[in-house]
């Protein structure tokens, strides 16, 4: 399997390149609209081809470049049939594998940052979305999210894979790359430790966090695999211009 770890700094979202050294075949987990000739350039310095594009979810920080990469080089579009979206070509299961050549993904449905978030197990690491986060987790006050639901996700799910899988979240405020499980059950403070459910509801309930300044176009722009609005203020047209400066390069 060949795998990088690609990061977009407005957003501070993390894309995955996952490819098959049997068949020559890619997948971009997660990509942003800003850095679509980015990542088309990594896959075709490792020799690859992209052929899908996947979401962990219906965004609320960016906009997806999906549907950008599949006017540009044909790649399908896949996101968790519960969304609904006409945009997409493949819909994604709870637990039923998809393969890009010979590397197998498994879906795991991980509600409570949205309804409908997909993490996805790969060999010996998960990319767990904006669900688990390293030393933190997905909010739960927006997009039907539930901190119950999220609870079960990370607890009877997450927390249930092999101590030694490593956990590759979908963003990092702070410049770190890569977790574990075991080190998530041990000291990630929101649900680590064994944090019981009214315990953490409470955290969640607390944490006054800011509307999102870009939810009221990217779910939109997601819910249609990636289109920004013609109307996007000066001040948030970074978050579908053209690519900038990006941290890994």
């Amino acid at each position: 399997m060949i795998f990088r770890q690609l990061f977009e700094k407005i957003s501070s979202t993390y894309t995955y390149l996952i490819g098959s050294q049997e068949t020559g075949e890619a997948i971009l987990v997660d990509p942003v609209l800003p850095t679509w000739e980015r990542d088309l350039t990594a896959v075709s310095a490792l020799g690859l081809r992209l052929v899908m594009t996947v979401e962990t979810h219906i965004h609320a920080d960016h906009v997806t470049s999906a549907q950008l990469l599949k006017r540009e080089v044909g790649s399908k579009i896949a996101g968790p049939i519960m969304d609904h979206l006409p945009c997409t070509d493949f819909k994604i299961r709870d637990g039923i594998a998809f393969h890009v050549g010979d590397v197998a993904l498994l879906p795991i449905h991980t509600p409570g940052h949205t309804d409908n978030h997909m993490a996805y197990l790969v060999d010996d690491r998960v990319l767990t979305g904006d669900a688990l986060l390293i030393d933190g987790c997905g909010r739960t006050d927006f997009q039907n999210g539930d901190a119950r639901a999220l609870h079960h996700s990370i607890t009877q799910k997450l927390f249930t894979l092999p101590s030694d899988t490593l956990v590759y979240p979908a963003h990092d405020y702070h410049g770190r790359y890569v977790s574990s499980v075991a080190q998530e059950r041990k000291r990630n403070p929101r649900i680590g430790q064994e944090k019981k459910l009214e315990e953490f509801v409470q955290i969640m309930n607390k944490l006054d966090l800011a509307y999102p300044k870009f939810i009221d176009y990217a779910v939109p722009g997601n819910r249609a695999c990636g289109q920004c609005p013609n109307d996007l203020p000066e001040y948030l047209q970074e978050y579908c211009g053209s690519m900038g400066e990006s941290l890994q390069g």
